[in-house]
């Protein structure tokens, strides 16, 4: 058994990385509906993700409302890539043949997301289209044909201590793609390498001697991480997360939890 600590500045660098490659254009973020001339214009039907972007200056029409962007609390296909984000992360790949794909809803200033790997033949938008028609509200997301259970097991990687840390960054900004307002969580917390000191903290556990990111790597290829931050919005906490990972692929047992919270006066 070997312990590695990572440093926190390059965690910060890959985590930035990430959510660079996760930021979602404006207009699906934030959409507007379609103009009356242009509701008078003929729109093609796109034929992939990429062929969605010139759509997406819009917030759809009354004759495809679930197509393009929209306030309505109707998912819509984002066009954005989530894949090319392990296209440059280290020790980390997207398995051949397949796609991340996501959709979002939107509702004023609220919003989620949800990102599914699905075969690259299943990824056409007609084919991720025909999910639209079983979704719900925001509860009841589309699920395409084809989706694997699971996003990491499509993520494989060298089994470096480096490569299962970015794999836990990765897997908590995968379950924050599309959030906006009320329903965003792990944007709120920054990674820490020290206790903050501008407030006073009332611990729930014993406080820890050394908060630096830690790899932990087994003999036997099994592998565990730990690493702390702090959410800097209400309620105001500091978190150690704690995940583990088989030897078998990069599918975490994950562990967040709250070890203190700002002492009142």
């Amino acid at each position: 058994m070997s312990v590695q600590k990572i440093q926190l500045e390059a965690l910060q660098k890959i985590r930035q990385h990430i959510q660079h490659g996760f930021a979602l254009p404006e207009a699906e973020n934030h959409p507007r509906s379609w103009s009356s001339s242009d509701e008078e214009a003929e729109i093609p039907e796109p034929g992939s993700l990429s062929d969605l972007g010139n759509l997406f200056n819009f917030g759809g029409s009354m004759h495809e409302p679930t197509h393009a962007p929209n306030t309505r609390g109707e998912w819509f296909i984002s066009a954005a890539n989530p894949g090319t984000v392990l296209l440059k992360l280290p020790g980390l790949t997207l398995k051949q043949d397949v796609r991340l794909v996501g959709y979002l809803h939107r509702q004023l200033e609220d919003g989620i997301g949800v990102v599914w790997a699905v075969p690259e033949s299943l990824s056409t938008t007609a084919q991720l289209a025909k999910a639209l028609a079983a979704s719900g509200d925001r509860t009841h997301p589309p699920h395409p044909d084809g989706a694997f259970k699971s996003l990491m097991e499509v993520v494989d990687g060298d089994r470096s201590a480096a490569s299962f840390i970015i794999a836990s960054l990765l897997q908590r900004e995968l379950g924050e793609f599309g959030r906006l307002g009320k329903t965003s969580n792990w944007s709120h917390h920054r990674l820490i390498g020290a206790v903050p000191t501008q407030v006073q903290w009332q611990w729930k556990v014993e406080a820890p001697k050394d908060l630096s990111p830690k790899v932990i790597l087994f003999a036997d290829g099994r592998a565990a991480i730990e690493f702390f931050s702090c959410r800097i919005v209400p309620p105001i906490a500091l978190f150690q997360h704690l995940d583990q990972y088989s030897d078998k692929d990069y599918k975490a047992t994950v562990l967040d939890r709250t070890i203190a919270i700002v002492q009142r006066a």
